[in-house]
C-alpha cells in the first residue's frame, strides 16, 4: 500500500522559496526538516533479533501536521479538568472577508482586535443586569482558514453557561443560545469597526495605504450583517474542547486529508457544510502552497487565550467559588506521568523485544535546506 502524501512532500515538490519573507521561511524550513536527517536522531537497536532502526527528530513548529500531539494530548486534559457542571456554549465569531486584505498585511495587530472585541462583546452581555449580570468566562481558539484553506478568520470560543456575580453566586443562562445572535452580531460588529478605525489614528495599520480605503471599507461594513454562530453543547462540551484541540498546535490541514499528489496537482478532501458531504478538491501544487502559507502566524501570537474568570491569572480562585456555589465536588487534577527510564520501544520486526537507544545521531550542519539572514 502507497503512503499518504504529506504538506512535507507537497513543500519539497511545490514551495518557491523566492519572496517568502523571513518568518515563512523559517517555518516551512522546519516542517520540510522534520523527522529527517537534517534534525539528528537517535540510533535504536533490538535488544532480541539486533534489528537497528534510525529515528529522527522532529521540529516542533506549531504549524507542523506531524508534530506536537503530545501536546495537544496534555491540553485537553487540562481543559477537561477544569470544566464546570453547566451547560457549555459554543460559538464562532466570523471576521468579513473584506478585512482579508489587511490581516495579509497586518496579521498582529487584527487578530489581537479580533479577540479583544469578541471579548468586549460577550463581556457587555454577560455584566448586563438584564441578562446575567456577571462575569463570564471564556477560551477562545484562533483559526484563519477554511476547509479549502481559503483565508476564513474567526475565532472559536467555549464558553460556560453562567456568570459569576460579585456575591459569589452563579448565574445560570438559560435556553439553547447564551445571548440572541442578532444582538451579538451588532455588538461585535460595532466594537470591530471602532477598535480598527483607533488602530489607524494610532498608525498601528501602516500599511494601509490606498486613498479612501479605509472609510470605504469599514463603512460598507457597517451595513451588512457579521456572522456570529451559537450553540448549547448541553452534555458534549467535552467533544468541542476535543474539536478544538486538533488545531491549538497545528494549522489549517492535517495529513490524512490529503488524498495525493501528481506531477504539478495535489488533491484532498474537504467537508462542504451546505451539503453535510465530504467531497475531493484539487489544486495545483503551487496553489496549494500559496493557501497554506497564508495560515502561517507571526512569531509568538498566541492563537489560544482564556479571559474572565477563565484568564489565567485568577482561574483556579474563581472556579474553585464557582464550584462551592454549584455545591459541585472539585475534580481530580490531570496525573502527571512518573519519571520515565531510559526510552525503548516495542520491535516493530520481531515484535518480541524492545528498541533501545545505541547513539545519537548528530543533525545536520545547515539543518534547513534554505537560510537567510534577517534583515
Amino acid at each position: 500500500m502507497p503512503e499518504r502524501a504529506t504538506i512535507q512532500e507537497i513543500l519539497n515538490r511545490f514551495l518557491v522559496a523566492d519572496g517568502l519573507d523571513y518568518r515563512r521561511r523559517k517555518v516551512c524550513g522546519n516542517l520540510q526538516a522534520c523527522r529527517t536527517e537534517r534534525l539528528g536522531g537517535l540510533q535504536l537497536r533490538c535488544d532480541q533479533c539486533d534489528t537497528e532502526q534510525r529515528w529522527y527528530h522532529s521540529c516542533r513548529d506549531r504549524h507542523c501536521p506531524q508534530c506536537q500531539n503530545r501536546a495537544t494530548q496534555a491540553w485537553c486534559e487540562r481543559q477537561h479538568s477544569q470544566m464546570l457542571p453547566v451547560t457549555y456554549y459554543h460559538l464562532v465569531f466570523t471576521l468579513p472577508h473584506e478585512l482579508n486584505g489587511w490581516v495579509q498585511l497586518h496579521p498582529r495587530e487584527i487578530h489581537r482586535l479580533l479577540f479583544q472585541s469578541v471579548w468586549s462583546t460577550l463581556s457587555a452581555f454577560g455584566r448586563d443586569p438584564k441578562r446575567l449580570g456577571g462575569e463570564l468566562g471564556m477560551t477562545a481558539v484562533l483559526h484563519t482558514w477554511g476547509q479549502t484553506l481559503t483565508q476564513h478568520v474567526h475565532l472559536h470560543c467555549l464558553v460556560p453557561g453562567g456568570a459569576l456575580r460579585k456575591d459569589g453566586e452563579w448565574a445560570p443562562s438559560k435556553g439553547n443560545y447564551l445571548f440572541p445572535v442578532r444582538a451579538l452580531s451588532v455588538r461585535f460588529r460595532g466594537y470591530m469597526v471602532a477598535a480598527l478605525r483607533q488602530a489607524i489614528d494610532r498608525g498601528e495599520l501602516s500599511r494601509v495605504t490606498h486613498p479612501g480605503e479605509v472609510d470605504r471599507v469599514l463603512d460598507d461594513l457597517m451595513q451588512v450583517s457579521w456572522n456570529v454562530y451559537t450553540k448549547a453543547c448541553l452534555n458534549h462540551g467535552g467533544t468541542v474542547v476535543d474539536y478544538l484541540g486538533r488545531y491549538t498546535h497545528r494549522i489549517a490541514i492535517t495529513n490524512r486529508r490529503i488524498l495525493g499528489v501528481d506531477d504539478d496537482e495535489v488533491r484532498f478532501t474537504y467537508k462542504d457544510y451546505r451539503t453535510e458531504q465530504r467531497k475531493v478538491m484539487t489544486l495545483t501544487g503551487q496553489e496549494f502552497v500559496r493557501r497554506f502559507l497564508q495560515h502561517i502566524l507571526p512569531k509568538g501570537l498566541m492563537r489560544v487565550r482564556h479571559y474572565g474568570f477563565l484568564a489565567n491569572r485568577c482561574r483556579r480562585r474563581k472556579l474553585d467559588l464557582i464550584r462551592v456555589a454549584l455545591k459541585a465536588p472539585v475534580p481530580r487534577a490531570p496525573a502527571v506521568p512518573p519519571a520515565a527510564d531510559p526510552p525503548h520501544y516495542p520491535c516493530p520486526k520481531c515484535r518480541a523485544g524492545q528498541l533501545h537507544v545505541v547513539a545519537e545521531i548528530p543533525k545536520a550542519v545547515s539543518p534547513f535546506p534554505f537560510q537567510e539572514r534577517r534583515c
